[in-house]
């Protein structure tokens, strides 16, 4: 695991010393990600920069060191990742005849992009990664990102100047790069509470998508050329057009082969290797596959918290007990986990606001006090239909799909007649003469939340209001409109007629590349750990994407078929329990702890004379939140971010 940064300098105006300089300047930022080496490789004829920071994980020797020359000279490689299959690809180019100085997975990169070309190699490579490669016979620079995303790559033209970067703060860091805000980004950043690909905070700067390969021709001096070479729907369709046709034990015997295969692969590592173990069923399926394939106790990692609603870490000892892993567990304070928000700007470096960030990050400093590396369970939940969010989808649109759209406006506009308040008023009022069933806590509120959802016009729509923060995005930032998005691209979302797929989909398309694993990845790389997903091994996604939607939801609950490989190795009664989110108490402490703090964030004359946010709807919010009326945790964590973000941002400057 590595960061990756440089740039092509088309005015070719500077001389090799400076081109080196802020190459290194920009890596040098990026030390987190790569404390073990750095190193550059600038060529001023063509005023191209490479730059590099060094975690080593294969291969520790100065040979590992990088940016890294093919044996012809041809190319020049700064890679961060890791190819699990390195050795496979070793041993064919072997035995076409490449031979190897040392055995890291960058030197067997360069021979495969020697043999069979970029385009061809990538669709070798199991593993997560981005790449800047440099062709100098062909002058052109090649920049790629693996099939889902986990490793971050930025890139976008300022001026004259093609800049790249593993993160914004590398990107920042050279002195061409301009902080021009997007505003009509930020609008969707507060209807989603992260920032999806391709789009970037700041103006001219995106993300390579993953799967795809970019390409900057010095010789047409034309626009990037972006070609995909792995593509999610195509996996989607093909899984619906070819489905599994097997029994149940054959789907579950042939899921267990794959994740031992995907878990073997990713334990390969020349540093000390250990796992996140929450105790959930993902997590649990990870661990429990590491130690049947280990001889040694494997090092587990979770983190306590005090407060019984959001503390996961006696079922993590219990599930660690049985396994017999070697097992660490610490209890954190409200006053720890609020330690970390002040790091979160600089962590993240644009606006990122799901609060298990703030868990994530201990998680991940807890673990890299004795490994390196350490293996997640995450992407279950979009592979197997494991989010609570999905069975609910299906069972509105299921109730209310079928109600012609005008009634369903209309029907809205009669909840939304009375607020939430009033709404409970009547209810404690009318309480006597109620069923037991409909006496519930906070009516108002679902009344509210069911309101926002019955005016959609298809099942695309409903998912998108179900994840929505901010109902009006776009009038929250001044000056802004809405971009589209895979959810409101018709084209791209899959099968409508399939609620449970289509959020599936939009999820591997969105969610997880720009939330979860962002998330994950600078949490973990702000400590130099690496992490590692075994779920998305690509053969796992695919036999995933062919199995009925039986095998995934059963009897109410996702995750059938994780289960049942689960339960060859672990009790069903060890992780039988409700689904926990990774989260924090954040509504309570914006009314106690945390008050002072999000209060001068808040302020209404600062929102005003910065001139970005319209303050009245976030000022009513804020009072409403205070006063326990309703909860808006969630929307106020994401202005909270953002102003946060935006102080950071301008000391960084």
């Amino acid at each position: 695991m590595c960061g990756i940064s440089g740039f092509l300098d088309t005015s070719r105006r500077r001389g090799a010393d400076e081109l080196r300089d802020i190459v290194l300047g920009m890596a040098n930022r990026l030390r987190h990600r790569g404390p073990d080496d750095f190193g550059a490789w600038v060529d001023a004829a063509t005023g191209v920069a490479l730059g590099h920071r060094r975690l080593s994980i294969l291969d520790l020797s100065p040979l590992g060191h990088q940016p890294m020359h093919s044996a012809s000279g041809r190319y020049a490689l700064s890679f961060n990742g890791e190819i699990y299959n390195v050795r496979a690809l070793r041993g064919k180019l072997e035995d076409l005849g490449h031979t190897f100085r040392g055995h890291s997975d960058t030197e067997v990169m360069l021979a495969c992009f020697s043999r069979w070309g970029v385009h061809q190699a990538v669709k070798h490579f199991i593993g997560m990664f981005a790449f800047a490669l440099w062709d100098r016979e062909e002058r052109v620079l090649h920049l790629a990102r693996d099939r889902f995303g986990e490793k971050p790559l930025y890139y976008g033209w300022m001026g004259k100047t093609f800049l790249f970067a593993s993160e914004l703060k590398a990107v920042r860091a050279h002195p061409d790069f301009k902080a021009d805000i997007d505003r009509d980004v930020l609008a969707l950043y507060f209807r989603y509470g992260y920032i999806p690909g391709p789009y970037s905070i700041y103006h001219g700067i995106s993300k390579i998508l993953p799967g795809t390969v970019l390409t900057v021709d010095l010789g047409t001096g034309s626009s990037p050329k972006i070609t995909p070479y792995w593509s999610m729907q195509a996996v989607a369709e093909q899984g619906s057009a070819n489905p599994f046709t097997g029994t149940e034990a054959e789907a579950i015997a042939r899921l267990d082969q794959l994740l031992r295969e995907a878990v073997k692969l990713q334990m390969e590592a020349d540093v000390p290797l250990g796992a996140f173990l929450s105790g959930g069923v993902d997590s649990s399926t990870i661990v429990a596959l590491m130690q049947a394939q280990s001889a040694e106790p494997v090092r587990t990692f979770s983190i306590g918290f005090h407060e019984k609603a959001y503390n996961e870490a006696p079922y993590a000892k219990s599930v660690a007990k049985h396994l017999g892993t070697a097992h660490t567990e610490l209890y954190v304070t409200p006053e720890e986990a609020m330690a970390v928000i002040p790091r979160i700007p600089m962590l993240y470096d644009e606006p990122f606001a799901d609060p298990s960030q703030i868990p994530t990050f201990l998680v991940s400093q807890l673990a890299r006090r004795d490994v390196t590396v350490s293996l997640s369970g995450d992407a279950g939940d979009e592979l197997f239909a494991g989010y609570s969010a999905y069975l609910g989808g299906l069972r509105i649109w299921q109730q209310l799909g079928w109600i012609p759209r005008p009634l369903r406006a209309l029907g809205a506009g009669g909840l939304t007649m009375l607020s939430p308040a009033s709404w409970d008023s009547l209810f404690r009022m009318i309480g006597p003469i109620l069923p037991q069933h409909l006496l519930q806590q906070n009516l108002g509120s679902k009344f509210r939340a069911i309101a926002s959802l019955l005016p959609a016009d298809s099942a695309g729509n409903l998912y998108q209001r179900m994840l929505t923060h901010w109902e009006a995005p776009g009038s929250l930032v001044i000056g802004a409109r809405e971009l589209p998005t895979p959810l409101t691209n018709r084209t791209r979302c899959g099968n409508p007629s399939d609620m449970l797929r289509l959020m599936m989909y939009s999820d591997a398309l969105m969610y997880l590349p720009d939330d979860i694993l962002v998330k994950v990845d600078r949490a973990a790389m702000g400590v130099s750990l690496e992490t590692r997903v075994p779920l998305l091994d690509p053969r796992i996604v695919e036999f995933a994407w062919r199995l009925p939607d039986s095998m995934k939801v059963r009897d109410g609950r996702g995750k059938w078929i994780l289960r049942q490989v689960l339960s060859r190795y672990l009790s069903p009664k060890l992780i039988d329990r409700p689904k926990m989110g990774f989260g924090m108490p954040i509504g309570a402490w914006l009314r106690d702890p945390l008050k002072e703090w999000a209060e001068a964030l808040l302020d209404k004359k600062r929102l005003k004379d910065r001139g970005i946010l319209n303050p009245d709807p976030i000022r009513e919010k804020w009072e409403e939140h205070l006063s326990g009326t309703l909860n808006w945790d969630t929307p106020m964590w994401d202005v909270l971010m953002f102003q946060a973000w935006l102080d950071h941002e301008r000391q960084d400057m």
